[in-house]
C-alpha cells in the first residue's frame, strides 16, 4: 500500500498541513527538521538546482522522517513529471496553469488512469514493482495519496479561472504573486494594491466554487529566507 500522503490527510481532516521549503539540494536540513512535527518538505524544482539524483535522495530522507516530499516542477510535460514522480515525489505543484488545457495536463500527467494518463516504472516512485499486489488497488490507492497544486501566474488566469477550476484532480490553487504582478504589468509590484485586490479576488472566486486555495491547506517556512533572518540578527547583535 503506499504512504500515506500526510498534506492529503490534512485536507481530508480540515486542517492546514505545516512544513518547509528548500530551494537548495540539503537532504541533512530535512532530516533534521522532518522529526519536529511537520508533514511535509517542498522543493523547489524549478527555480533550485535539482537534479533527479539528488531529488531522490530529498525522498529518501524525507521517507526515513516521515514527512511528505512535494515539489514545484519545471514545467507541466508529462515527462518532466514523471520524473519526479519516478523519484518517489509524492506532490506536484505545475506552475503557469494559465488555462484549462493547462489544468488538464497536469491532471494527466499526475495520476494514474482512470484519472490521468502516468506511466508505471519499476522504480522507487512504484515501489520497484515488488509486492504490490492488487495492482488495480494500488492505482487507486497511490492517486488517492498524490497531491496536485496549480500555480497560477499569468494575467489571462483571470478571464480563464472559470474553466480551470472545472477541472477535477487539482487539490488546490495557489498564486505566484511575483510572476502574477508581472503579467498585470506591474513587474517588481507584486505588493502593490491593484496585484493583491486581484489576487483577493481569484482567491474569493476559487473558494466560491468550493475549491482551495493554497493557504488554506498548507503554510511553510522557508528555511533560505530563515538563515538570512538569522545570520542579519546575529551580525547585528
Amino acid at each position: 500500500m503506499p504512504t500515506v500522503n500526510k498534506v492529503k490527510q490534512a485536507i481530508r481532516e480540515g486542517r492546514v498541513a505545516s512544513g518547509f521549503s528548500l530551494n537548495i539540494p540539503s537532504p541533512h536540513m530535512v532530516e533534521i527538521l522532518g522529526p519536529m512535527g511537520f508533514d511535509f518538505v517542498w522543493l523547489d524544482g524549478e527555480h533550485g538546482p535539482f537534479s533527479l539524483a539528488e531529488l531522490e535522495n530529498h525522498c529518501r530522507a524525507a521517507e526515513s522522517v516521515g514527512i511528505t516530499p512535494i515539489a514545484r516542477v519545471p514545467d507541466i510535460r508529462s515527462s518532466t513529471i514523471l520524473g519526479y514522480l519516478d523519484r518517489g515525489i509524492r506532490g506536484i505543484l505545475g506552475p503557469h496553469i494559465a488555462t484549462r488545457a493547462d489544468a488538464e495536463q497536469l491532471v494527466r500527467a499526475c495520476y494514474f488512469g482512470p484519472l490521468g494518463e502516468r506511466s508505471f516504472g519499476g522504480n522507487r516512485g512504484c515501489d520497484y514493482d515488488r509486492d504490490l499486489g492488487n495492482k488495480v488497488d494500488w492505482y487507486r490507492e497511490t492517486n488517492e495519496n498524490t497531491l496536485v497544486g496549480a500555480l497560477l501566474e499569468d494575467a489571462g488566469v483571470i478571464d480563464n479561472l472559470d474553466q480551470i477550476l472545472e477541472v477535477e484532480g487539482i487539490d488546490y490553487f495557489s498564486i505566484g504573486p511575483n510572476d502574477f504582478a508581472q503579467g498585470l504589468g506591474r513587474p517588481g509590484e507584486a505588493d502593490h494594491p491593484e496585484v493583491q485586490a486581484t489576487i483577493e479576488t481569484i482567491h474569493d472566486r476559487i473558494r466560491s466554487a468550493g475549491r482551495h486555495v493554497g493557504q488554506d491547506v498548507t503554510r511553510r517556512l522557508d528555511i533560505k529566507h530563515s538563515v538570512i533572518a538569522l545570520a542579519r540578527e546575529f551580525l547585528q547583535a
